[in-house]
């Protein structure tokens, strides 16, 4: 069976939560797309060279989840070449017999436009930036300039916007649990189950 979710959405929405548990709970594979940006951001020197050279190895390191990785991860998306290098491997993953959840900033409006269920979940900058600061530490003031920086770069990027697909369900758990958002996105893959 090839069955792909797409969840679009920016940083600290809950997009990776709420990937992971669909999931474990349908069997599917799991991509977080952004840990193919960072790492890329992460290794430094030439982005691109990083991009087409990308080994899973480079995909567990300890330090993709840190703020810097975020940043990098961040303007290194906006090369397109480093962009098309990604496309594939993505795209690849999607399809792959079992099904497959992917979670990104343009997975259902570019990677995978054709997925069966396409979510966009999101929160407000605030909400997002403490979310933020519980998992790095630091400033909080500086966690939610970076946040709202990040958000300007991600929507503001010419080559593939972060933005809700036409036909995406929004799950905005600013004042959401967990749970109920999770049980949300189970609702919108069972009924194209």
């Amino acid at each position: 069976m090839r069955f792909t979710v797409a969840i679009d959405g920016p940083a600290a929405a809950g997009k990776g939560t709420i990937g992971r548990a669909l999931a474990a709970r349908f069997g599917f594979a799991h991509l977080d797309t952004g840990l193919l940006y960072r790492a890329v951001g992460a290794l430094g020197g030439d982005p691109v060279a990083a991009a087409v050279g990308l080994r899973a190895e480079d995909l567990a390191r300890d330090d993709l989840r840190s703020m810097a990785a975020g940043q990098a991860a961040s303007q290194v998306a906006v090369i397109p070449e480093v962009r098309a290098a990604l496309v594939d491997f993505q795209r690849r993953f999607a399809r792959a017999e079992g099904g497959a959840v992917l979670d990104g900033r343009d997975i259902g409006t570019v990677i995978c436009p054709e997925a069966e269920v396409k979510l966009y979940v999101t929160a407000s900058a605030e909400v997002r930036a403490h979310r933020r600061w519980l998992e790095v530490g630091g400033d909080a003031g500086r966690v939610l300039s970076e946040v709202i920086e990040r958000d300007a770069r991600d929507m503001g990027r010419a080559e593939a916007p972060l933005r809700a697909a036409s036909d995406a369900l929004l799950i905005d758990t600013s004042d959401m649990a967990i749970a109920a958002a999770i049980a949300a996105a189970v609702a919108a893959v069972e009924a194209r189950l």
